[in-house]
């Protein structure tokens, strides 16, 4: 083949993927590849990608994410499925305002000395400047994403669907305003979500305070861990079933500092075991409170404004910041008596989570939607099994957030976002929202004033798999990829987007918005301990592709993903799987070098199935077929980590380490013309349909060498299908071939396993080994193919004899229910030196075999050592034993004449 002389040539000695990666990424694009038709008559798979934030820059996260979302990408493309895998990024809100924020800061400048309108172009610009950084090292990684398609969350049609989603919601009163006790950042000055409070186990102070009734017949004692928010208390509560506290339920205190006199109620919301059982009420600062306020009617009294600072309410301490106000008004209880007690106790504190500001329950008027109607459908579409959660453990999660579910508030005290679509009348007070821009009121006025808040950045992502698509137009995008086929994420946004996407999905497509969703784990460091900057163990996955190369980093995480598994990853074991595709290298090289004088069409010898093919032949193409089979089936099931594994066994484990070396003679021409020509027609198509299967993996190395082979005149994700062995080769006594090599290799590693315990060097042959088999068939395999073992064990001859005739003198043995094989030691060692050594290891066996002994029949270690350790005990007494009986029969057979 006098492409194969080409191929060679161009591939490097040693395997080094910076020329190549570049180079196959722009001819894939330029090739228009990755472009999904919706007009294609091939059944439809379709994935929407995560919107990384415009912010960001790539992640191992990220990496892992995209890297199992590519290869079902690219499998599915060769298994001739129209593939649209939609990328895009998110406008990131609170995240992007706070970059240009910051940069204004460091020109002098700030947003509110812009204006508004100023400011928001300002971050356009950015996001123009900066915003691709993201995709770019995306395509670095190799995402085949159709990039003609690429959208953001504030691109026109987005924007547009927002706008209609939000006032078609309100039309059917799931959105609303209201005034309401929401987490507040002091920090971000915006409000956040539930889901976007981070909570932290805090250390931290609990004060005693005392409340002196009013009629001045003692007190009771409340126990808080916020003393400056007893500015705002309106009741003190007990719960009604508290027998302790029942007597004081209608009796009235004084707010200590303020003076303010409030009664003591009851209410199911008190924990009758938290402190003394009465719980001051601040229903301005608390969320529980809030609620026990609107069930009795209390006032809500705001002592702390957005800031964090104390504001008018709180008397001679407005002004201060909350915690300075926390330390002079403990100085003040304390003075006055009313402080009892101070002690520290670690307690869950929620943190905004872009800039770590612990977060202030703040009164404001937001928006919210109206979830529970939403979230019942959601779970009823999952119940009724519309949407799988893969692992299936996540549904548990899913199930338990969506049955908890409160309303989502939905507006943020921002520049940068959607902004919300309504608009107040100076006039008449209207409120009009309305997906178009309004001219005037319906009472004629134009004195129109819009909401000055953005939507939370989650409410747009959660449109994404159909907004993406263009509705609310009737796309052909829609018709064909909608639902998408599989939503590949991390379990920390199943709250956050997951869910919500299910909801709107349900909501306005009246289909769930993707069939399956697959969790995947977290990628830790070697240790088992999450990344981080400040412990140092973060490992950037941009640094690791200059170094090691984007397949070597795609390898490592697809063959490190197991359903249900965190990651634990380092350096080593990515270099680890980098030897792999050294490997791999190195075998097309030979197979390379070997098809050089190759027919033009070498697979027909295949297809022919002349008597030319060999057992091992036959062997690896039957291998072929279950490997492609196996493959297929765990990477539709989501099994990623066992589909690389599959592959490396194979590659590795039996193409390079038994089928390259039982075919050099042939190649060589040692077994004649023919069975060279039957070694290379296997070669041919062996490798070919090993680098179909590879390619969703590693894409990079198995595209250089699929042109390098000059397979199918085009690229390897172009052109080349993906395997189906079957089809092309006859393997109806495939059984029967992986059953005759199957005993080939239990003979060669048993020949070779004696070889070792006499510490015969591996390039040293043995003159000889005795092999006595029990059937016919069995003597037959092993007459037909003396040379292969000779070849593989490094035995100059095999001899063969009936089974049962005395064993050969001075010899080490091994015996199975099949057959029995001996090696002649006589002219290999001093016997007398091998067995004084087998000797005394075996001493020493029989002495650590007493101790392990000694250790399980001690009943208190058996019922008090973890399970695990006594496991690992028995373990290694059954491994003893069986190297005790290899020594006995060893120095039985050494010894015999």
């Amino acid at each position: 083949m006098e492409h194969a002389a080409k191929g060679l040539e161009a591939l490097t000695k040693s395997y080094d993927p910076k020329p190549i990666e570049d180079k196959w990424y722009a001819k894939w694009i330029e090739d228009g590849i990755f472009k999904a038709d919706p007009e294609s008559g091939k059944p439809p798979f379709s994935i929407v990608i995560p919107p990384p934030n415009v912010t960001g820059s790539l992640h191992l996260g990220h990496a892992l994410d995209n890297t199992l979302q590519d290869i079902l990408c690219r499998a599915k493309r060769m298994q001739g499925f129209s593939v649209l895998w939609m990328p895009g990024t998110d406008h990131a809100g609170i995240a992007t305002q706070n970059v240009v924020e910051r940069a204004l800061r460091e020109e002098g400048s700030s947003r509110h000395e812009l204006g508004r309108e100023a400011f928001v172009y300002r971050v356009w610009r950015w996001k123009e400047e900066y915003g691709s950084r993201i995709i770019g090292q995306l395509k670095k990684l190799g995402a085949s994403c159709d990039w003609d398609r690429e959208r953001f969350t504030m691109d026109e049609g987005l924007s547009h669907a927002v706008r209609r989603v939000f006032a078609e919601l309100y039309d059917k009163d799931l959105i609303y305003r209201g005034k309401y006790l929401i987490n507040w950042c002091p920090r971000c000055l915006t409000a956040l979500s539930d889901l976007e409070v981070e909570h932290r186990e805090l250390s931290g102070k609990f004060y005693s305070v005392r409340y002196a009734f009013s009629d001045g017949d003692g007190g009771l004692t409340v126990m808080t861990t916020r003393p400056e928010t007893i500015l705002g208390d309106t009741a003190i509560a007990v719960h009604p079933r508290d027998e302790k506290n029942r007597h004081l339920i209608g009796r009235r205190v004084i707010v200590p500092i303020a003076g303010r006199v409030i009664p003591v109620i009851e209410d199911n919301m008190v924990d009758p075991e938290f402190g003394t059982g009465a719980v001051k009420i601040t229903p301005a600062h608390d969320p529980n409170d809030f609620l026990v306020g609107q069930r009795h009617g209390l006032e809500a009294i705001q002592v702390i404004d957005g800031c964090g600072d104390m504001n008018e309410n709180a008397g001679k301490y407005a002004g201060l910041g909350r915690f300075e106000a926390r330390a002079a008004l403990t100085e003040d209880l304390r003075a006055q008596g009313l402080l009892l007690e101070e002690t520290e106790r670690v307690h869950s504190v929620g943190h905004c989570y872009r800039c770590g500001t612990v977060v202030e329950p703040y009164l404001s008027e937001q928006w919210f939607v109206r979830t529970r109607p939403l979230a019942d459908e959601g779970v009823r579409a999952v119940n009724a099994g519309e949407i799988r959660f893969i692992p299936d453990q996540w549904t548990a999660t899913y199930h338990q957030w969506m049955e908890n579910v409160r309303d989502w508030c939905i507006s943020r005290q921002l520049w940068w976002g959607h902004r919300i679509p309504a608009w107040y009348c100076g006039d008449c007070g209207e409120t009009i929202v309305s997906a178009e821009t309004p001219c005037a009121c319906k009472c004629g006025s134009t004195n129109l004033r819009q909401d000055e808040d953005v939507l939370d950045t989650w409410f747009s992502s959660a449109l994404w798999p159909f907004s993406t698509m263009g509705w609310p137009d009737d796309t052909p995008e829609l018709r064909k990829y909608y639902p998408t086929s599989v939503l590949v994420t991390a379990f920390d946004i199943i709250f956050f987007w997951v869910a919500r996407m299910i909801m709107m999905g349900m909501e306005f497509m009246r289909q769930p918005p993707f069939r399956d969703v697959y969790i995947h784990a977290l990628v830790r460091d070697e240790h088992g301990q999450k990344m981080s900057k400040s412990k140092g163990n973060v490992i950037d996955p941009l640094d690791i592709i200059d170094k090691f190369g984007a397949d070597a980093l795609r390898l490592t995480l697809a063959a490190l993903t197991l359903q249900g598994r965190d990651i634990f990853l380092s350096e080593g074991r990515i270099e680890q799987y980098r030897f792999f595709l050294n490997k791999l290298w190195n075998a097309s090289r030979f197979a390379l070098m070997n098809l050089e004088d190759a027919l033009e069409n070498p697979e027909s010898l295949v297809r022919d199935r002349g008597a030319a093919l060999r057992v091992h032949d036959r062997w690896i193409l039957a291998r072929l077929s279950d490997v492609a089979g196996e493959m297929t089936r765990l990477i539709d099931g989501y099994f990623f980590g066992e589909s690389a594994h599959v592959m490396y066994d194979f590659v590795w484990g039996e193409l390079c380490d038994w089928y390259l070396e039982l075919s050099k003679p042939a190649l060589r021409g040692d077994e004649g013309l023919d069975r060279k020509r039957a070694a290379q027609s296997v070669l041919y198509v062996v490798f070919r349909d090993v680098l179909k299967l590879l390619h969703p993996i590693i894409p990079f190395v198995t595209e250089e060498l699929w042109s390098a082979f000059g397979y199918g005149g085009g690229t390897i994700i172009g052109r080349g299908s993906w395997p189906d062995p079957s089809e092309l080769y006859d393997i109806s006594d495939a059984g029967s071939s992986k059953d005759d090599m199957d005993c080939l290799q239990a003979v060669i590693r048993a020949m070779r396993n004696l070889r070792a315990e006499i510490k015969v060097p591996p390039q040293r042959p043995v003159p000889m080994m005795s092999l006595r088999l029990k059937d016919e068939r069995g003597n037959a395999l092993i007459s037909e193919n003396r040379d292969m073992i000779s070849l593989m064990a490094r035995v100059e001859s095999v001899e063969l004899e009936k089974y049962g005739a005395p064993k050969p003198p001075r010899s080490i043995s091994r015996l199975t229910a099949e057959w029995d094989l001996f090696l002649p030691v006589g002219d290999l060692l001093d016997v007398g030196r091998e067995v004084a050594r087998l000797g005394n290891e075996l001493e020493k066996l029989v002495s650590e075999m007493g101790r392990i002994n000694s250790k399980l029949g001690n009943k208190n270690f058996i019922e008090r050592a973890p399970a695990e350790v006594v496991e690992k005990e028995r373990e290694a007494l059954a491994a003893c034993e069986s190297r005790r009986r290899r020594i006995e029969e060893n120095i039985e057979g050494l010894t015999s004449n």
